[in-house]
C-alpha cells in the first residue's frame, strides 16, 4: 500500500499558519506528500524546502486572482496537489491541521483495512478544534464534527469548493465519498493563532469569497459552545504553541448572539434531546 499526502499553501508563515508541523505530521503515515506552494511574499517556499525530507515534492503555482467566488481558487489549488498523488490512498491536511504522533498507526492501519474494499471510498476524522487558547474547544453545529481528509485515489473525486470531495459516478452526477471512520482526531488550529496573523488572513482571504474583509475579534462568540480541552498536543505542535499560538482569550460576557448562533443553540438542545448528530455531514457511512 502507498499513501500519498497532500496540500496546498500561500503566505503560510505570514498568516500564521502552523504548516511545517502539519507536513511533518503528514509524514508520519504518507510514503509522498505533495505540496501546492503559490507564489508567496513570505518564506513558506523555503520553509517547505528545509524540510528537507525526499518524500515531500513541490509544485510551485501561481493563483488565478480572478477567480473570486465561493473559495474555487482553493479548490484549484487542493486539486493541482490531489492530481499529482500516485498512491492508493491521498490524505488532505490543511495547513492549520495536524495529526497525534499516537493517532499515527491507526490512521495507517484503517487504510490497510479498507484498501481492497470498494466500498470505503474515504476516511473521515473526528475533530478538536481549537479557540482563543490552547486549552478550549469550540463545539456546536458550526463547527463541523467529522470530515474526511483521506480519499481513495482510484476514483474519480474533486472538491468544488476545496472544502469537501464530490465523486463523480456520471459525468453529471456527484455525490459525497462512502467513508469508514478513522476513529480518532484531526486537531484544528486554525482559531488559535495570534489575532493579529487572523486578522491578515482574513483580509487575504476575502477577495476569493466576493466579500470584504471582516474585523476579527476571538472575544465575539458563543462562550457557551467552549469547552476545556483535557488530551495532550501532538508533540509537534506544542512549540508552535508556545510561541505563537494566542494566550490571553477572554470571552465577551455582553456578546449578543447572532441569528446563526441562536439557531445552533436550539439545534443543540434538539440533539441532546434525541440523542442524535444533526450537523450536516459531507460523506455517508459505507
Amino acid at each position: 500500500m502507498k499513501v500519498s499526502g497532500f496540500t496546498f499553501l500561500r503566505n503560510g508563515t505570514m498568516l500564521g499558519y502552523p504548516y511545517v508541523e502539519s507536513l511533518k505530521s503528514l509524514l508520519l503515515v504518507c510514503d509522498e506528500v505533495i505540496v501546492a506552494v503559490g507564489a508567496s511574499e513570505d518564506d513558506t517556499l523555503e520553509q517547505v524546502k528545509a524540510i528537507n525530507d525526499p518524500r515531500i515534492r513541490i509544485i510551485e503555482t501561481v493563483w488565478n486572482e480572478g477567480m473570486e467566488q465561493r473559495g474555487y481558487v482553493y479548490a484549484q489549488q487542493k486539486m493541482i496537489a490531489q492530481f499529482n498523488c500516485t498512491g492508493d490512498w491521498a490524505f488532505y491536511l490543511e495547513g492549520d491541521e495536524v495529526i497525534h504522533e499516537d493517532d499515527a498507526p491507526k490512521i495507517r492501519a484503517a487504510m490497510e483495512q479498507h484498501l481492497h474494499n470498494p466500498l470505503v471510498e474515504a476516511i473521515a476524522f473526528d475533530y478538536h478544534h481549537f479557540y482563543g487558547c490552547p486549552d478550549l474547544v469550540a463545539k456546536s453545529p458550526a463547527w463541523y464534527r467529522q470530515a474526511p481528509r483521506i480519499i481513495r485515489n482510484t476514483i474519480r473525486s474533486w472538491a468544488p469548493d476545496g472544502l469537501f470531495w464530490v465523486v463523480m459516478d456520471k459525468n453529471k452526477k456527484g455525490r459525497y465519498p462512502r467513508a469508514a471512520l478513522a476513529g480518532c482526531p484531526i486537531y484544528h488550529y486554525g482559531h488559535v493563532r495570534s489575532a493579529a496573523k487572523m486578522q491578515e488572513k482574513n483580509r487575504q482571504v476575502a477577495k476569493y469569497w466576493s466579500h470584504a474583509p471582516k474585523e476579527h475579534d476571538y472575544s465575539r462568540i458563543d462562550a457557551s459552545i467552549l469547552q476545556p480541552f483535557t488530551g495532550t498536543h501532538p508533540q509537534l505542535v506544542t512549540q508552535w504553541l508556545q510561541d505563537y499560538a494566542e494566550t490571553s482569550f477572554i470571552p465577551n460576557v455582553q456578546y449578543q448572539l447572532s441569528p446563526r448562533e441562536r439557531k445552533h443553540r436550539l439545534l443543540m438542545k434538539i440533539e441532546r434531546l434525541l440523542k442524535r448528530d444533526l450537523t450536516k455531514k459531507h460523506f455517508s457511512l459505507a
